[in-house]
């Protein structure tokens, strides 16, 4: 188990006990599964991003709050160059990169996101989060699933979509793709 999986669910369970809620409770209110958020939240398994963007949310908190433990600071702009933007470890098939990691009380949360080459041989892996999410190709062929509609797009085509919807994506070609995803 991943140290900073068992950090990040301690930073939630202290939110969510300050405000005296019951984890099945908070799961009702965002609509997660109440077990499966007992197994985020007890460290089992990994909160998704979208999970930890309506968490944060939720508290009143920034999304790097959560991860890193260390309070946004910027709240005018905030500048990320190139390969400086903080990994965000979620899923081992794919990397994400937080574009706008220093900044306070965001109304979106930006993402490079790379789909690894090896997600092509497995199945999506599907999820859902409360909010919306845009995607954009930057590199490679990204096939996307969205409520049972599988969408392959190329560098310059993009999708908007209700993320409660169940989803997911993965790499074609037998190269990573790269995208930019935006939750909101």
């Amino acid at each position: 188990m991943k140290e900073n999986v068992k950090e990040i669910a301690a930073r939630v369970k202290v939110l969510r006990e300050i405000e005296n809620l019951s984890t099945e409770a908070l799961a009702n209110e965002l609509g997660f599964d109440p077990a499966e958020y007992t197994a985020w939240e007890t460290g089992e398994k990994e909160f998704s991003v979208g999970a930890l963007v309506e968490i944060a949310a939720r508290f009143k908190v920034d999304l790097s709050e959560l991860l890193t433990g260390a309070a946004s600071k910027l709240k005018t702009f905030c500048v990320t160059r190139a390969n400086e933007a903080p990994e965000v470890s979620r899923r081992p098939m794919y990397g994400y990169w937080n574009l706008a990691y220093n900044f306070r009380r965001k109304r979106a949360e930006p993402f490079l996101v790379e789909a690894a080459a090896e997600t092509e041989n497995k199945p999506i892996n599907l999820n859902t989060h409360p909010g919306h999410e845009f995607n954009y190709v930057l590199e490679g062929r990204l096939l996307i699933s969205i409520s049972g509609h599988d969408i392959e797009l190329n560098p310059g085509d993009c999708v908007y979509y209700d993320s409660q919807e169940p989803h997911g994506m993965k790499a074609l070609g037998g190269k990573p793709a790269r995208f930019l995803a935006f939750v909101f």
